[in-house]
């Protein structure tokens, strides 16, 4: 089943002499449960690719289809709450609210959504973070890595058609980016669980499904396990 379909995505930026071509004419697909990664350099283009495919920012040619749905076919605020209920996102900073807990940074979607939390579904994503002993702590009482693991839970709860990861390990040590990559891994494989994440370091994607770079701004299909 098909999740993500991209069609000739371009973005420029500026004008005139100023103009950045920061995407160009970008085209690939995802099937549901499939973990692919995105390489490139720091300003290859990657960041402004992920970005158009959550409906963070619009694209200057080109579509981007998720669950068959044309996201910038919507209107702004429309597109706003399709990305909320359909899109997960992992960020490298983890963005969490500081004054909730653990089990509140993690519900806070649903709830944005008006949605009662199912806190079996709560309480099983907990534990598959190992943050269930935790549940009740603060952010500040937390590492990094326990953290990002917090952001993933987030990502998670609402059961959305894609998460896209943008840099998930870049703040984190060796042993904490191979927690995190873990549990990206197992979400996608017991959870059926889309995937798109954004890496410099080419170690992190030994395992992943399919590798796509991105050079100048073109993008290229490595292939992968699946390819």
């Amino acid at each position: 089943m098909e999740i993500v379909n991209v069609q000739n995505l371009s973005k420029v930026y500026g004008k005139g002499e100023n103009q950045v071509r920061a995407l160009t004419n970008a085209s690939f697909s995802m099937e549901k449960g499939e973990f692919a990664a995105v390489v490139g350099e720091s300003g290859s283009g990657k960041s402004t690719l992920l970005n158009c495919i959550g409906g963070l920012d619009v694209p200057t040619e080109g579509k981007v289809f998720l669950n068959q749905e044309d996201i910038f076919s919507l209107s702004e605020k429309k597109r706003t709450i399709f990305r909320r209920k359909n899109i997960g996102f992992i960020f490298q900073a983890f963005h969490l609210v500081e004054e909730l807990s653990v089990e509140q940074n993690i519900i806070f979607p649903l709830l944005l959504d008006y949605q009662k939390p199912d806190m079996e579904k709560v309480d099983e994503l907990l534990n598959v973070l190992g943050l269930y002993e935790r549940r009740k702590h603060l952010p500040c009482q937390l590492s990094g890595g326990q953290q990002q693991r917090v952001a993933i839970g987030r990502a998670l709860i609402t059961q959305p058609i894609l998460i896209l990861a943008d840099e998930p390990t870049g703040n984190l040590d060796s042993a904490n980016s191979r927690d995190v990559m873990e549990l990206l891994m197992k979400a996608s494989r017991q959870y059926q669980q889309t995937i798109l994440m954004i890496t410099h370091n080419r170690n992190l994607t030994t395992d992943v499904d399919r590798v796509l770079r991105v050079t100048d701004g073109h993008l290229m299909d490595m292939g992968g396990k699946r390819a």
